[in-house]
């Protein structure tokens, strides 16, 4: 019975690769006994138990890079964690462990490397982070999204897999009278779908929200994920257009919100990519500026150069983006041109690649 140690998470952009990998190695084999370990307070402690998961928390951080006297406690929390960690890989005894990004990853994959467990990192950016170059050094596998990672990794260590995405997300074009159910919406008006990743985005709400009355007034439709923060904005701005904008802090059936989606506004963290690709739908861009080493942007213009998106920058978004947003809902023909060139780089059996390297990896 293989045993699988999956780590990291923090945002939605770590959690549901990770989860889908799992979900993977169940498919390849039911009896594959599979531990997730995070980081305490963050939503993988949530999500992960949702999917079906066990998973630990530990205590570790990230380094705050806006406030250097924040990170007192980080080396505490980190050997504190690497000693949890080691603790959970001797009380577990996995074959091998995941990396999947996010602050778990570090320690469990460092005590992983200790104690002789072979594991593969996940990479979902086109820009690798300082932790996973450094993991890398001893990591046996590194699963790729993007092409030359070879820049940032051992190119005999690297294969090219996509990021996984959850499955659901696959026949979305069959849902979309579902989904148009689920939200309360009309069948004859164009939809944009609006998310700022799993924790909002506040240039992209403040957008949307200035520019809720024209997006409306333009015969469309508003399906807004605002993350916890904009919320109760977010509705007392939507209230007047009952039946017209749909709001919501999280939407958990983002298979029915690509469904219902004409037009897609969107940051550009790795699973969001992943998913306008596999989804095939028209998208507007707009790459979080403080994202590590400016991945985002990096992710955005994979998309762009290949005429598979339009990327309308963060410091001017309160001005463009519902301007860019209305100017692609009125021109068909550039929606059929993203949306054909975006499903040309979709990966649908990222998961199951994946899950097979690191079966692969077990002596």
């Amino acid at each position: 019975m293989p045993k699988v140690i999956i780590s990291g998470g923090g945002t939605g952009g770590h959690i549901y690769p990770a989860i889908a990998i799992a979900n993977a190695l169940k498919e390849i084999n039911p009896a594959t006994e599979i531990l997730f370990v995070g980081a305490e307070g963050k939503m993988e402690m949530e999500k992960v138990p949702k999917a079906g998961y066990k998973i630990i928390g530990l205590p570790i951080a990230g380094i705050n890079r806006s406030n250097l006297l924040a990170n007192i406690s980080f080396p505490k929390k980190l050997i504190s964690s690497l000693s949890e960690a080691r603790g959970i890989i001797k009380d577990f005894k996995p074959d091998v462990a995941v990396g999947v990004g996010g602050y778990a990853s570090g320690p469990v994959l460092l005590a992983a490397s200790m104690m002789d467990i072979p594991y593969l990192i996940q990479e979902q950016n086109s820009y690798a982070g300082v932790t996973n170059k450094f993991l890398s050094k001893s990591a046996s596998k590194i699963c790729v999204a993007y092409p030359k990672m070879d820049a940032f990794f051992n190119k005999d260590k690297i294969k090219m897999t996509g990021n996984p995405v959850r499955k659901d997300i696959l026949e979305v074009n069959s849902k979309r009278a579902k989904a148009l159910e689920h939200f309360g919406l009309l069948s004859s008006k164009k939809t944009v779908l609006v998310i700022g990743g799993s924790q909002g985005a506040r240039t992209i709400n403040e957008a949307i929200d200035a520019g809720l009355t024209n997006l409306v007034g333009a015969g469309y439709q508003v399906v807004w994920q605002t993350g916890k923060l904009y919320i109760d904005r977010a509705k007392k701005t939507a209230e007047v257009f009952e039946g017209q904008v749909f709001v919501s802090d999280f939407i958990y059936e983002m298979d029915l919100a690509y469904a219902v989606a004409d037009v897609v506004v969107s940051r550009a963290g790795a699973l969001s990519v992943s998913e306008l690709c596999l989804a095939a739908k028209p998208a507007i861009l707009v790459p979080l500026p403080t994202a590590a080493e400016d991945h985002q942007t990096m992710n955005a213009m994979s998309l762009v150069k290949n005429d598979a998106a339009i990327l309308v920058k963060d410091v001017t978004a309160r001005e463009d983006l519902v301007k860019a947003t209305i100017s692609l809902l009125q021109d068909p023909e550039k929606q059929a041109i993203l949306s054909k060139n975006i499903h040309g780089l979709a990966k649908p059996e990222a998961a199951r690649e994946i899950a097979e390297e690191v079966l692969k990896l077990i002596k």
